[in-house]
């Protein structure tokens, strides 16, 4: 990566404020922008975030990574690829999802298969559970703390919360996740930065230049991004959601 590497939290269907969040980073030639999963779920427009994401890919000028989250592994199970736990679907946000898609939400998912927007499916079935560097460690949900990164469950590394948040780990990297929502970004370093800032509950939407440690936030509703630096300092309080 020679340029800026940008790092986005839960986007879960706010995709009025990714919008105004991409078009706030200015990014260009040689940046990165990695995403921690969460894209669909309980927010106004899922259909659009996988848009403005598949659009974003598609740039020759700057690089992207899409990691998976625990609600696109359920997501991918319902439709009846590679994933798990597609019977709660429904129930953590599914629906709304499916009605973005324009979807009636008692359709099967072998049935609502055929009726995805185009690309929407392929990308879905691009995401990767993770994305390492010699200094940092980027996953949906986080890793089991007395494991080795190469004996790391998915599972885990989609749903994990408090086993992770709780207690340092061994790892040489810091690992960058989303998936437990707090009301501001959450540093421990040098073991975790959650950038998961609950958006669609009415929070923001929070993207981390890592080298710079500078925040880019959209409140939700709102349309401007506010800058601010990474308080190494804070220790925030999560909450299950």
């Amino acid at each position: 990566m020679s340029g800026r590497f940008f790092t986005v939290g839960d986007i879960h269907g706010c995709a009025a404020e990714l919008e105004v969040l991409l078009r706030g980073l200015r990014a260009g030639a040689g940046d990165t922008i990695a995403f921690v999963g969460d894209y669909v779920d309980r927010g106004p427009n899922s259909s659009a975030v996988l848009d403005q994401l598949i659009a974003l890919r598609a740039r020759t000028d700057v690089a992207t990574v899409f990691l998976k989250g625990n609600h696109e592994d359920m997501c991918l199970s319902y439709l009846g690829r590679a994933g798990h736990w597609g019977e709660a679907w429904h129930l953590n946000g599914g629906i709304a999802t499916l009605k973005s898609w324009g979807i009636a939400p008692h359709m099967p998912g072998a049935e609502a298969v055929a009726a995805l927007p185009k690309g929407h499916l392929e990308f879905l079935e691009a995401l990767v559970p993770s994305f390492v560097t010699d200094r940092w460690i980027l996953v949906h949900a986080g890793i089991r703390p007395d494991r080795p990164l190469a004996e790391q469950d998915e599972e885990d590394l989609f749903w994990i919360r408090e086993e992770f948040i709780a207690h340092p780990h061994p790892l040489p990297q810091t690992v960058i996740y989303g998936h437990t929502p707090t009301r501001r970004v959450l540093v421990n370093l040098p073991y975790k930065i959650g950038i998961d800032t609950g958006c669609v509950y009415g929070g923001r939407l929070t993207c981390l230049e890592v080298e710079s440690r500078t925040l880019y936030q959209v409140s939700y509703g709102e349309k401007d991004v506010r800058e601010s630096r990474l308080d190494v300092s804070v220790r925030a309080a999560s909450r299950t959601a």
